[in-house]
């Protein structure tokens, strides 16, 4: 840590003696990077080590970020960035590997599934082979372990079984005693992600109960239902986890609620934002990005930051679910809408999300 304050420094003070400002990394960086790129400063590089098949349209990238990220909790994510074809992309992703793995051998993992259509996840699974570089952020969310040893369900879906595994497997290295459960929901058995670490737990650990229904497959109607929460053991007294499709989502937090689980007791992490229904009547209006001079017509259909890039604009963003703070900007007037709550901002100077917020008539975004 002191050698990287060090060479820091050093850097800082040789960029004001050369090129008199502060952000020596823009001279540097390039030729940083053609030594190694981990050692960029500018930006967080990681360099992808292996990468693991899993399903047929799922794999498991292994990356050694730059020693000076920062680490991670259990069931957190991390925006990762690419450049494709001359165009940087940034997604977000939830990291599939432990804490502990970090510190052991200071490699993480991600499980990305192929999207149909999708730009970033296609390129990801056709070229993202070992030895390339990424860059990703520092990890950020909320989704975090349970406080204490108690008894916990998990209920996933497809891809969202990814922040469930750095639980269970987290748990499990600390002897997690309270029984724990996971009902964990696919297409067919051929899409179940990381078959042999959920086999390797429930193998190992006692505490666990895998549970695995195939929604696609002939026979039995394997979707969520009352019948499969009836065999949790104590469900209204169980610290619950969601993570999956939005249908998924939705029909377990009706069912909890049948149960009489407690609010405060149900964790959530999305996919995508969830929105609330928003009057798109009300909505809309001038847009007026003030540092550029840039201005653009909303119809009250779209964020603020899909506005700002359909705008030829590249404000800083991550997680675009309103989680990160990433694209965090200053509203100098104006009222925005936020997709997540439905609530208006007032109409002078504050900071908002461009992610989460849609105009509700002329604003003005110093961007």
């Amino acid at each position: 840590m002191l050698a990287q304050l060090q060479t820091s420094q050093a850097l800082h003070w040789l960029g004001r003696q050369l090129f008199n400002r502060n952000d020596p990394a823009a001279f540097f960086d390039p030729l940083l990077e053609r030594i190694d790129p981990l050692l960029a400063q500018q930006t967080i590089r990681a360099r992808v080590v292996s990468v693991l098949p899993e399903t047929s349209d799922t794999k498991t990238f292994l990356l050694q970020p730059a020693s000076r990220w920062k680490g991670f909790r259990a069931g957190q994510h991390v925006a990762l960035s690419m450049d494709i074809q001359g165009v940087r992309r940034t997604r977000t992703f939830t990291l599939s590997s432990t804490p502990a793995q970090w510190r052991r051998d200071g490699t993480v993992s991600v499980t990305v599934k192929r999207v149909n259509g999708g730009l970033a996840t296609g390129w990801m699974h056709d070229n993202l082979h070992p030895g390339r570089t990424i860059s990703l952020s520092e990890a950020f969310g909320d989704f975090d372990l349970p406080p204490i040893a108690e008894p916990t369900l998990y209920i996933a879906g497809g891809s969202g079984i990814t922040p469930v595994l750095s639980h269970l497997e987290t748990m499990a290295e600390s002897q997690f005693q309270a029984p724990v459960t996971l009902l964990y929901y696919v297409r067919t058995h051929r899409d179940v992600i990381a078959a042999d670490r959920l086999r390797s737990l429930t193998d190992k650990w006692p505490a666990l109960t895998v549970r695995i229904y195939p929604t696609e497959e002939p026979g039995q109607d394997h979707r969520l239902n009352d019948r499969q929460l009836d065999e949790v053991p104590g469900i209204s007294a169980r610290r619950c986890y969601l993570c999956g499709p939005t249908g998924l989502m939705d029909l377990a937090d009706k069912l909890l609620y049948r149960r009489n689980v407690p609010e405060d007791q149900i964790h959530r992490t999305f996919f995508s934002a969830p929105s609330v229904m928003l009057n798109t009547d009300s909505l809309g209006g001038e847009v007026q990005f003030s540092n550029t001079g840039t201005q653009a017509e909303s119809s009250g259909d779209a964020s603020l930051l899909d506005i700002a890039e359909a705008s030829g604009l590249s404000p800083k963003h991550g997680c675009r679910m309103g989680i990160c703070h990433q694209c965090s900007c200053r509203k100098s007037r104006g009222t925005v809408v936020n997709r997540l709550t439905g609530k208006a901002s007032g109409s002078g100077e504050e900071t908002i999300q461009l992610c989460v917020s849609v105009p509700a008539g002329t604003v003005a975004i110093d961007l």
